[in-house]
């Protein structure tokens, strides 16, 4: 097995809120598959005791950090700060993944494989070979529908933009102004895409197995959907009366003088 090392020094930032159920097996399928990573934990004040669960890991193992935050915030809020203070102490490859299971650590090596040509790597559910495993249809439906939507309003043509298993490359991350990101729950992941997209960086889907949680509870809620609807729509809208004032803009071509016979 490929230690990674020649990508650079790596990290997998985990955020957390009440996820004590999940943390240490999570952390311990991380750290045995790609062991030359970083593991950085950054929990919410969780009440159930998680961010004391990880003070404790990080006691057994250096290579597991720990960030607390004062409350909860946001995923959003929560990768934007691990992303600058990972950059801030020189991590080359920083990975996105759930606390919850769902997003399979033995699956990592194959999304850090394909970073060998790609800036920004995503893993997806809805291309060819990936799948959801013990999800209702209504989940499956709501995560079709929000990924059609986002093609349909942005022109992102990716099959899964509103996943959160991500392996980035620094240069990626200090392309996208992350200072400028407001966006948080389920709509950070379709900015962030949006913004590597615009950019012009390299975006390759890699297809996974996704898994829903088995212990704990989704923090998947209306309040995010309605968040991610009215952003995206707003994004799109914005975008193409830009693209509307550029053409507008530019000069038009003269038709030639017809000449006299």
């Amino acid at each position: 097995m490929s230690d990674w090392r020649h990508l650079g020094k790596g990290i997998v930032v985990i955020p957390t809120y009440n996820e004590a159920g999940n943390l240490e097996d999570i952390v311990t399928r991380v750290r045995k598959c790609v062991p030359s990573f970083d593991v950085l934990v950054v929990d919410d004040a969780s009440p159930d005791g998680t961010g004391e669960l990880a003070d404790k890991l990080a006691e057994r193992d250096p290579q597991v950090l720990v960030r607390h935050r004062l409350g909860k915030q946001g995923i959003g809020v929560a990768y934007i700060g691990a992303f600058g203070w990972a950059l801030t102490h020189g991590y080359d490859v920083l990975v996105q993944m759930d606390a919850d299971g769902s997003h399979q650590p033995e699956q990592l090596p194959r999304l850090l494989a394909t970073l060998e040509h790609a800036d920004l790597v995503l893993g997806s559910r809805w291309v060819p070979g990936g799948s959801v495993v013990n999800w209702p249809r209504s989940r499956k439906v709501l995560s079709r529908g929000g990924n059609r939507y986002a093609r349909l309003a942005l022109g992102v043509a990716l099959a899964d933009a509103t996943g959160g298993y991500r392996v980035w490359r620094r240069a990626t991350l200090e392309g996208l102004h992350l200072t400028s990101v407001s966006s948080s729950g389920y709509c950070f992941q379709i900015d962030l895409v949006w913004r590597a997209v615009r950019a012009g960086f390299r975006v390759v889907e890699v297809p996974i197995e996704f898994v829903e949680r088995t212990r704990g509870e989704s923090k998947m809620n209306r309040a995010i959907v309605g968040e991610a609807f009215v952003r995206v729509g707003y994004w799109g809208a914005r975008h193409r009366m830009r693209q509307a004032v550029e053409v507008a803009r530019r000069p038009r071509a003269r038709r030639p003088d017809r000449q006299r016979g």
